[in-house]
């Protein structure tokens, strides 16, 4: 999902949308999801750039009403395979698709807050989140302190792995790091398959914002901030904020 509406290869080709899961496998990071949709006692939660659906059918599974939304056709195919998928609500598009007021808690999780690279594009979707939240509902994402400057670690010889597939073949992937001009980052993703040789690549931009910056933005857009988080599973690399919907 990024910023202009128009989705990133990683998650539209059907062929690199299919290994995701394979090569991203540790998403530790979703409990804290979970564990946050318990604690404010939410019933019906919007997954915003849901991607290939793990969070959406974890809680599906877990009893929670779920809507997932993505602009990538390909994505939403892979999430419609797995468990508890079929008790999920998919939309193909951005936030602006999303229904008002059916929700207990939006979420947006890994990069997803980072991709919408142009203002306009990032304030019309916290404004659409907004109007899909009931009266006191919560808006939760997080996003990677700058400071920490996560992108030096964008590189082919920090990042190269091979990753095994289930049909006995492999894919050797990495990153690539193509320009820093701050607040944007653009990198690139590459895999090889061995079992043709094919080698796809996905290109993405993230902004990176200050806090005041997502203060300024969540105020204009009818939030309240609950509270600034550590990320559990990068701790003092990430912030997860915790908005809530304005009276």
């Amino acid at each position: 999902m990024v910023g202009s509406g128009v989705p990133d290869e990683i998650f539209a080709n059907p062929r690199l949308a299919a290994i995701y899961d394979l090569v991203d496998a540790d998403r530790g990071d979703l409990d804290h999801y979970v564990a946050i949709a318990e604690e404010f006692g939410a019933a019906d939660v919007l997954d915003v750039g849901c991607g290939t659906g793990t969070l959406a059918c974890m809680l599906t599974g877990s009893g929670y009403v779920v809507v997932g939304v993505d602009p990538a056709q390909a994505s939403l195919d892979v999430a419609r395979l797995k468990p508890y998928a079929d008790r999920v609500r998919w939309i193909r598009g951005d936030a602006t698709a999303l229904d008002p007021l059916s929700g207990d808690l939006a979420v947006m999780t890994g990069n997803v807050a980072q991709v919408f690279t142009e203002d306009a594009a990032w304030v019309s979707s916290l404004t659409s989140i907004r109007n899909a939240l009931r009266q006191n509902g919560y808006f939760v994402f997080e996003t990677r302190d700058p400071s920490m400057r996560a992108w030096e670690n964008w590189t082919r010889e920090r990042s190269f792995r091979v990753v095994p597939l289930d049909t006995g073949g492999e894919i050797e992937t990495w990153i690539d790091l193509l320009d820093v001009s701050l607040p944007f980052v653009s990198f690139r993703h590459s895999y090889r398959f061995s079992e043709d040789g094919a080698f796809l690549t996905s290109d993405s931009t993230l902004r990176f914002r200050s806090q005041a910056e997502i203060a300024e933005s969540l105020k204009k857009t009818g939030y309240v901030i609950d509270s600034i988080r550590d990320a559990p599973d990068r701790p003092g690399k990430e912030w997860v904020y915790v908005a809530q919907k304005a009276r």
